[in-house]
């Protein structure tokens, strides 16, 4: 969910609103929770609770689901176990209240290039800077907003904060006569 925080200012309007106050939208925390159910006796119920709270609580996890496959989430889980001993039922909820905002994908995102010319980087919706490794000097060039950027490289593994990957397709021209290769980690709402 997007944060929407605002403040009304006397003798204004309107209020100020705060929700891009980066230039660009910000989101709360991501919470989910998972539901585990076993019939079976209180003794194995509690060695398996025992268990997953021993590996779980309070731990920073990465979470893949089986509807989503190829998503993964983080965040800090939190376990909350139930037992009814009329049905012999077991329930155990693992949750999280302060996950990320974006869930990221297993695979990374790897585009060789090799040569000179222009190369298309697609991303997915969350913001993104990738490592680039080059094998030769190189010169990369590329635009973000109004602003045009240009680094000449030696080889070897290199990171620039300004070469944020946006959402959609982005284009960089390499001027090389070795391989050039981008690596990110792609991320959606």
């Amino acid at each position: 969910m997007a944060q929407s925080n605002t403040i009304v200012v006397p003798g204004r309007n309107t209020p100020i609103r705060y929700t891009e106050a980066l230039g660009r939208v910000s989101f709360e925390p991501r919470s989910f929770q998972m539901i585990f159910t076993m019939y079976g006796s209180r003794e194995k119920y509690n060695i398996m609770v025992s268990e997953a709270s021993n590996m779980f609580s309070g731990v920073l996890s990465e979470v893949i689901t089986s509807e989503e496959p190829t998503l993964y989430m983080v965040g800090t889980m939190k376990v909350t176990p139930s037992y009814d001993p009329l049905t012999r039922k077991g329930t155990m909820e693992i949750s999280c209240e302060d996950g990320d905002s974006y869930r990221y994908y297993v695979e990374e995102t790897v585009v060789s290039y090799i040569g000179g010319g222009v190369v298309i980087l697609d991303n997915d919706y969350m913001p993104v800077v990738p490592t680039v490794t080059v094998t030769a000097e190189t010169t990369l060039s590329w635009q973000v907003g109004s602003d045009n950027f240009r680094k000449k490289i030696g080889a070897g593994t290199w990171t620039f904060p300004e070469m944020e990957l946006g959402r959609g397709e982005n284009s960089l021209t390499i001027s090389s006569s070795g391989t050039t290769t981008f690596r990110y980690r792609e991320g959606c709402l």
